[in-house]
C-alpha cells in the first residue's frame, strides 16, 4: 500500500509551516533591538549631516553628544520640559487625537492632514551661544510622505544644511532630493526676507543668481515637478506660524535662544 497519503502530505506541510513561523518569529524578536539601534543611529547620522557635524570614521553617538534635544509646543513656540524628549515620538503622537490636531484644508499645504501639538528640535550651542537649529519637517511628494531635517544657523534664518532621510520618490527624478549637489545649493540661503516674511521658494527651473531674490530661492528638481512642489509646500508649512514659525520668532527675539 502507498505510504504517501493526502493526510500525511498536509501534516508535513503544516509542521514545516509551523517550524518556519517559529524560526522567523524568533529571529524577528531577537533582531528587533539591533534594528531599533540601527534606526536610531541612522536618524542621528542624518541630523549630524544636516548640521554639518558628521565626520566619517568618528563615533556617531560621540558626535551627537554635542546636540541638545528639546520639545517645542508649536502653538506657543515655547519649550515644553514636562515631556521626556528622549522617549517622545512625533509620528506616534500625530495618530493620537489628544496629542495632535486636524489641519484645516486651506492651511494644509503640506498635505499631511494632522499635526502633532509638540515637535522635537535639535540644538547646537558653543560657549552658551546657539549655533545651529535642526528642525524635523515632512510633507507629501508625488508618491510618498517625505521626511527631512532642515538645519538653520543661530539667526533662525540662514540655511546650514538640508537632508531628506525617508521618502519613496522616483529614483533619478523626485528621488534627487537625496542628491548631494541639490542639497549643497541650500547652504547660505535665507528663509525669511528683511521684514521676516517667509520668502523661501523652490523654482520649477534654475535660479537666476544675478537677481536679489536668489538668496531665498533653490533650483527645482529636473523632471519632477510634483516632488518639487511638494518640497516647496512642506517648507512653507513647517516654517510658517502653523509649524515652527513661532518658535523661530522666539529664538530671534531672544537673540539666539538662550532658553
Amino acid at each position: 500500500m502507498a505510504k504517501d497519503t493526502i493526510t500525511k502530505t498536509l501534516t508535513v506541510a503544516a509542521l514545516l509551516c509551523i517550524v518556519c513561523s517559529v524560526l522567523v518569529s524568533t529571529a524577528a524578536v531577537k533582531l528587533k533591538p539591533l534594528q531599533e539601534r540601527n534606526k536610531a543611529l541612522s536618524t542621528k547620522k542624518n541630523i549630524l549631516q544636516a548640521a554639518g557635524l558628521m565626520e566619517e570614521g568618528k563615533d556617531i553617538d560621540q558626535l551627537f553628544s554635542k546636540i541638545q534635544l528639546k520639545i517645542v509646543d508649536l502653538a506657543s513656540g515655547e519649550f515644553d520640559d514636562n515631556i521626556n524628549a528622549e522617549k517622545y515620538n512625533q509620528r506616534v503622537a500625530v495618530k493620537d487625537p489628544a496629542r495632535s490636531i486636524q489641519i484645516p484644508g486651506d492651511q494644509d499645504v503640506a498635505k499631511i492632514k494632522r499635526r502633532a501639538l509638540k515637535a522635537p528640535v535639535f540644538l547646537v550651542r558653543e560657549g552658551g551661544k546657539l549655533q545651529t537649529i535642526i528642525l524635523p519637517i515632512h510633507g507629501k511628494g508625488l508618491w510618498s510622505t517625505m521626511y527631512a531635517f532642515l538645519a538653520l544657523e543661530g539667526d533662525a534664518n540662514t540655511v546650514k544644511g538640508y537632508t531628506f532621510y525617508d521618502h519613496g520618490e522616483t529614483p533619478g527624478l523626485g528621488g534627487e532630493v537625496d542628491n548631494t549637489l541639490w542639497k549643497q545649493q541650500w547652504v547660505g540661503k535665507k528663509i525669511f526676507d528683511k521684514d521676516w516674511n517667509l520668502a523661501v521658494e523652490i523654482l520649477k527651473g534654475k535660479v537666476n543668481r544675478q537677481k536679489p531674490e536668489a538668496i531665498h530661492q533653490a533650483d527645482g528638481l529636473s523632471g519632477a515637478t510634483l516632488t518639487t512642489v511638494g518640497v516647496n509646500n512642506l517648507m512653507h508649512y513647517w516654517l510658517s506660524e502653523n509649524g515652527f514659525g513661532k518658535f523661530l520668532a522666539r529664538i530671534r527675539n531672544q537673540g539666539g535662544g538662550n532658553g
